[in-house]
């Protein structure tokens, strides 16, 4: 009996245990992202990057609702002063845990063997180039003001972050699968990414502004979570997605073909 698009997609999706990993990248996101967001905000207060600045940029934060998230991060230079090295070894672990993290997400998606421990340098790399795609994103949004400057801002970052994925694919997975079959999961995570913003904007925006009357600082850091918890579900369904639609488009080639 032929399986639909749709049913191999979600069984696929139990496969790797989507929602799980889903969960996890949230919690290694807030452990790493966060505190590399604020140490480079400290280092250089003009890249736009505190992460009370990024996260109301990539949420759509209405005015009403960012000070509940200044209020949470404070400031990048008072957390740069109370970093210890411990905390720097803290990020630096945690960091490269989330780029093993996704890596495995993506061996699973791809049914590949897991990569061998002399891959870990992969992790590193993966990092400073995630790094330079947060700085480069937010450098470009940060410089439109216009209604056409804004248009422009976003299909740049959508490109952007098609590139970003689709090499990040093909580099943690050691160049085991072509590019070309790498495409369409880049494609559905960019588009993906593009719709949990404006469903953000929408949804997310005035829940923390509830929240935080509502349950205080805590409230704030529970709508973060999700939303997190949402970018996790995006970015390795979107490699579900692309591989189903790979797989089915060249059946369809060889059939007609043959």
């Amino acid at each position: 009996m032929t399986v639909s698009p749709v049913g191999q997609l979600v069984q696929r999706g139990i496969d790797v245990e989507l929602m799980s990993r889903s969960l996890g990248f949230a919690a290694l996101a807030t452990l790493t992202l966060v505190p590399l967001l604020l140490l480079i905000a400290a280092v250089d207060p003009g890249s736009g990057l505190g992460a009370g600045q990024w996260l109301v940029r990539v949420l759509g934060v209405a005015p009403s609702s960012r000070r509940p998230i200044a209020d949470l991060f404070g400031s990048p230079a008072e957390a740069l002063r109370r970093t210890t090295a411990f905390g720097f070894v803290g990020l630096a672990v945690f960091g490269l845990s989330f780029g093993s993290a996704l890596q495995t997400g993506y061996e699973k998606a791809w049914s590949l063997p897991a990569a061998k421990w002399r891959s870990a340098w992969r992790h590193v790399m993966w990092l400073a180039v995630f790094i330079a795609f947060l700085i480069l994103a937010i450098k470009l949004d940060g410089h439109s003001q216009t209604d056409a400057e804004q248009t422009l801002a976003g299909i740049g970052e959508l490109v952007l972050s098609l590139i970003f994925f689709l090499w990040s694919q093909r580099f943690l997975t050691n160049g085991r699968v072509r590019w070309r079959a790498l495409l369409p999961s880049s494609v559905a995570t960019a588009i993906g990414l593009l719709g949990l913003h404006i469903f953000s904007s929408l949804v997310f925006s005035p829940l923390i502004a509830s929240n935080a009357v509502t349950y205080g600082p805590f409230g704030t850091v529970l709508v973060i979570q999700s939303w997190l918890v949402g970018v996790g579900f995006v970015v390795y369904g979107g490699v579900l997605v692309g591989r189903v639609f790979h797989e089915h488009t060249t059946a369809a080639r060889v059939r007609r073909d043959s």
